[in-house]
């Protein structure tokens, strides 16, 4: 199908003129009613180009039909569109696009919905008869057209925002259903009935008839195990909420079901995984500003870890772009054990030092202008604390700058973690800066 316009008021030489435009994609093609330049001219001369009340409300009916015709046939992602008076979206299945067409413009142009009303009648799917109570075979070609698979995906989908579990499972021909409602979502429909208008209780009590089909056994686990079974029973019991986690995260509830959290707290605890593009010769590597952006990156991933355990304002890394010579020699330092970046060092030089004693409380020495290796941050998967990587990183600093140990300044302020990984390398005092 190719992209077509369809003018309702003069032509295209009327750039003021209102127009259908449909637009085709893998699934499913988009018909768009656009009034952008009409609403635009009539509310500069004082006319209200609003849409009746009416018109918004036939098509929201036929958008929710056409859109889970569109689920039901398999379509796996959502769908995205604005509301106003300036355009009307609906999304449709390639057959029923000059329907939608003619539609809109009698909706439009003669204020008649009817023809908005029956395409939905059309369109809507008998989901409530699906979803109605009892054990039932669901057979393709029959009761529907789609692939069980993806039926069954619809479905599912259909009964968790009812509050059912489906007890489904889909064959080579047909889908097998058995929709029930969950004592807790029984109880929070029944608690807040406003936000669940017309909602009707089917399923509580409901008892299988002497002739209801039995489900085949396929194998594998045993059907029915909750059968017969009494509902869990809650206690209300204070419970600390929120908080935040030692790597950074917070502990509140997730918006995402705690996939960032997840992610971000494995990261911390085990390290950044190394990616299997990466020749990785030795266990520790040296990034400088100029190494490939698959390294820079690496190290980006990398600093991001401490940034958040620390809520530091800044990245210690932030070298993503175009490969660049950096005036301090700013560079990190990647330790690798096991598959992942467990250590992970970033560093510059510079030239304005002075020495702490560790017995000078908050007194300083005098200034010192050596150029010197100065450690910006370190960080240790959690896993591998307390077990002398960092000393290990602060080594290979040293090493590849052509210094000692005691001869690495430290930025302030220090961390208590980082205060006592100086003390046990230079006891006698270190350079801060």
């Amino acid at each position: 199908m190719t992209e077509r316009t369809t003018y309702l008021d003069s032509g295209p030489r009327d750039r003021h003129a209102r127009k259908i435009k449909v637009r085709a994609s893998r699934w499913y093609a988009t018909v768009e009613l656009d009034r952008d330049e009409y609403v635009y001219v009539a509310t500069s001369r004082g006319h209200d180009a609003a849409l009746p009340a009416a018109f918004t409300e036939a098509v929201d009916r036929l958008r929710d039909a056409a859109v889970d015709r569109i689920w039901y046939d398999g379509y796996p992602r959502g769908f995205s569109y604005g509301t106003g008076p300036s355009s009307v979206i609906l999304f449709v299945q390639f057959r029923y696009v000059d329907a939608a067409v003619a539609a809109l413009r009698a909706a439009e142009l003669d204020r008649d919905y009817g023809e908005l009303h029956a395409l939905a009648d059309r369109l809507t799917l008998p989901v409530d008869d699906w979803l109605a109570p009892g054990e039932r075979e669901l057979v393709r070609g029959v009761d529907f057209d789609a692939q069980p698979g993806d039926f069954l995906n619809f479905l599912r989908g259909k009964a968790k925002k009812r509050g059912l579990r489906l007890n489904g499972r889909a064959t080579a021909g047909s889908v097998w259903v058995r929709p029930v409602l969950p004592p807790v979502q029984r109880l929070i429909r029944e608690t807040h009935p406003e936000q669940y208008p017309g909602w009707v209780d089917r399923w509580t009590g409901y008892g299988e008839s002497d002739d209801a089909p039995i489900r085949p056994w396929v194998g594998g686990r045993g059907q029915d195990l909750s059968y017969g079974s009494k509902p869990v029973q809650f206690q209300e019991v204070r419970m600390p909420s929120g908080g935040a986690c030692p790597c950074g995260m917070s502990l509140g509830e997730p918006r995402d079901s705690g996939k960032e959290h997840t992610s971000h707290h494995a990261a911390w605890a085990f390290g950044i995984p190394v990616p299997k593009s990466l020749e990785w010769w030795g266990d520790c590597a040296v990034v400088t500003t100029q190494a490939s952006i698959a390294w820079r990156r690496l190290a980006y991933r990398t600093a991001r870890i401490p940034r958040q355990e620390g809520h530091y304002d800044f990245s210690s890394w932030s070298h993503v772009g175009e490969p660049e010579v950096s005036s301090d020699n700013t560079r990190a330092y990647l330790l690798k054990a096991n598959g992942y970046v467990i250590g992970y060092l970033a560093a510059h030089d510079t030239s304005a030092h002075r020495f702490w004693a560790p017995t000078g409380g908050s007194h300083f020495g005098d200034e010192d202008d050596t150029q010197r290796p100065r450690i910006i941050l370190i960080w240790v998967a959690d896993a591998y604390r307390r077990r002398g990587v960092g000393a290990k990183l602060v080594q290979a600093l040293a090493s590849d700058s052509g210094r000692q140990v005691a001869d690495v300044s430290w930025s302030t302020p220090i961390s208590d973690a980082g205060r006592h990984l100086a003390r046990g390398l230079s006891p006698d005092g270190i350079w801060v800066s």
